[in-house]
Order: structure tokens, then C-alpha cells, then sequence
């Protein structure tokens, strides 16, 4: 004996590229405010290093350089106008 079910059709599923362009824009928005920041730490660190502001925050190891805080703040410019362009559709 066979039991047969029918199942009513479902939506096509359709074949598009860039299925996630709204989670690379959200990303793009997100990774701008912290490059900001990060250039932000850069001045600092610039300025407490001639004694125009206090003092820096972190003492020791890499992250207390300000070449460090400028690279990853473009870095994630970088990456933010990446997505943003993957995210527009260019």
C-alpha cells in the first residue's frame, strides 16, 4: 500500500547574489563609529605624549602606541567602506 502526501507549492527560491547586502550595511554603520573612536585614542595617545593631555590610559604593550590605534582605525574604515560598497550594490 502507498500513502501519498501532496503538499500545496511553496515560494520559488530564487538565485540572486549578495543574498546579505542589509547585514553588510548595518556592518559598514557599525564599523564607522569605531574607527572614530579608535582614530580618537591615536590624538590621545599623540597629545599625552606631549603633554597636552593627560595621561594615556594604557601603559604597556602594543596597544599603548599610537601607530597602533591608527592602523585599526583604518583598518576598520577600510573595511566599513568595503562593505558599504558590497552593501549598495557597486
Amino acid at each position: 500500500m502507498r500513502l501519498r502526501i501532496r503538499l500545496s507549492e511553496g515560494p520559488r527560491i530564487k538565485r540572486t547574489t549578495g543574498k546579505n547586502r542589509h547585514l553588510a550595511d548595518a556592518a559598514s554603520a557599525l564599523l564607522t563609529p569605531a574607527a572614530v573612536l579608535a582614530a580618537v585614542l591615536a590624538i590621545w595617545r599623540i597629545c599625552a605624549g606631549l603633554n597636552i593631555a593627560g595621561e594615556f590610559a594604557i601603559r604597556d604593550g602594543p596597544f599603548s602606541h599610537w601607530w597602533t590605534w591608527l592602523a585599526v582605525a583604518l583598518l576598520l574604515q577600510g573595511s566599513a567602506l568595503m562593505l558599504a560598497r558590497y552593501g549598495s550594490g557597486r
